[in-house]
């Protein structure tokens, strides 16, 4: 297929063309400094506010609970630095997974080296947390628990509603990074009793470089970028309009088509997992079969290397990744991998494929027939599969 096919979307989305039409204008004609207090900047004050408004709509939140910042990276940091910082007279203890992005496990192991004791709560085989482990892990120093949405690699889904009534119950802050989830999924801020919830524009079809950082009102969380006055002087420096246009466009439309690209997405996801399952032998799904994002399918591929996979796809025009593509230069398997069980020969031959409501069911029969060539081709070479042979026909 000469067509490109893009399977990555959990690393990246295309900006929709909505999206980019609306910042357009930011860039040239209303480029004005939105801190500034003649009309011209108040211009586009009011645009940051409308997309604040969206936002926070979205999630049944405030408009004064969103916090824009760089993106979920930066979002990520704050929530838990600025928590430790503001309760650290109350505790020194975190609770998270040990499926995290490293935006939240490098941060919470940057407290450690402080003083700060951090729980990694193990996972099921699927990549569910246990509840009665989170519920014996929260002692009375325990400050904060941050439990992902949705896992970036392996799709599966958290029981936020319980987390957070857990985490109420016991008067602990909640954080959930929904980068992953943010736009897939709906998330209802006070039905699932969150503190902090972080999100990102280029995981919906919005810019990169724009996140936000919901925060509850009452928190006592300090600025994380100190300077000016901006975002009610909690987020100092010079807003990113354009960016900020872009994600409130974005979300938008996200949440005014969630429901269609949820079911296209899913039927999709499911026949693409359907026949990589029944026509590829020796292959496990990763993640939570039914109770993960509607558009990512992790598989393991037993005796080959996943890198030399995503090489070969590479070659026929099919874009698809390993796991985060914050590690993408790693050698090292996946955390999240080694988390739910899997040895490290299996991990290395992981491969995540993650949809968007453009793919279509012959892009997904492509890719099948693909994987079934390269796989075969892979295991034709490897020692360990002829090995395996061998003593199945023994």
């Amino acid at each position: 297929m000469e067509k490109k096919i893009y399977l990555d979307n959990a690393a990246t989305t295309k900006t929709r063309p909505a999206v980019v039409e609306a910042m357009l204008p930011y860039f040239t004609e209303y480029f004005g400094n939105p801190s500034s207090v003649y009309e011209f900047a108040t211009q586009n004050k009011k645009a940051v506010d409308e997309a604040r408004t969206i936002i926070s709509k979205a999630l049944n939140a405030e408009s004064n609970e969103i916090y824009f910042t760089a993106g979920g990276t930066e979002a990520d940091n704050w929530a838990i630095k600025a928590t430790a910082e503001a309760y650290g007279d109350k505790g020194n203890h975190i609770i998270t997974s040990k499926i995290e992005h490293h935006a939240i496990l490098h941060t919470c192991e940057a407290l450690e080296k402080k003083g700060f004791e951090v729980t990694y709560l193990d996972v099921d085989e699927d990549g569910v947390i246990k509840l009665e482990e989170l519920k014996k892990a929260i002692r009375p120093t325990t400050i904060l628990i941050s439990i992902m949405a949705a896992n970036n690699e392996i799709g599966t889904i958290q029981p936020i509603k319980e987390i957070g009534d857990l985490a109420k119950e016991n008067n602990v802050l909640f954080h959930t990074d929904a980068v992953q989830a943010f736009g897939q999924l709906k998330l209802d801020v006070k039905d699932l009793n969150i503190d902090m919830l972080s999100a990102s524009g280029h995981k919906l079809n919005g810019p990169k470089g724009i996140g936000f950082l919901y925060i509850k009102k009452g928190l006592k969380l300090r600025s994380f970028v100190h300077g000016g006055a901006q975002e009610r002087q909690r987020r100092a420096g010079t807003e990113n309009v354009p960016g900020i246009v872009g994600f409130g466009k974005a979300v938008e439309i996200a949440m005014n088509t969630l429901e269609e690209r949820q079911k296209k997405e899913i039927e999709l996801r499911d026949y693409l997992i359907g026949r990589v399952l029944k026509e590829v032998p020796y292959v496990r799904l990763n993640g939570h079969k039914t109770n993960r994002l509607p558009n990512n399918a992790n598989f393991a591929f037993q005796f080959i290397e996943g890198e030399s996979l995503l090489i070969m796809l590479d070659m026929q025009n099919i874009c698809a990744s390993s796991g985060s593509a914050c590690t993408s230069g790693s050698l090292d398997p996946s955390h999240v991998l080694l988390a739910i069980g899997l040895p490290h020969e299996i991990a290395h031959g992981s491969l995540r494929l993650t949809l968007c409501e453009d793919n279509t069911t012959e892009e997904m029969d492509y890719v099948v027939d693909t994987i079934k060539e390269i796989v075969a081709k892979l295991r034709s070479m490897s020692p360990l599969y002829e090995d395996f042979l061998k003593s199945m026909a023994r």
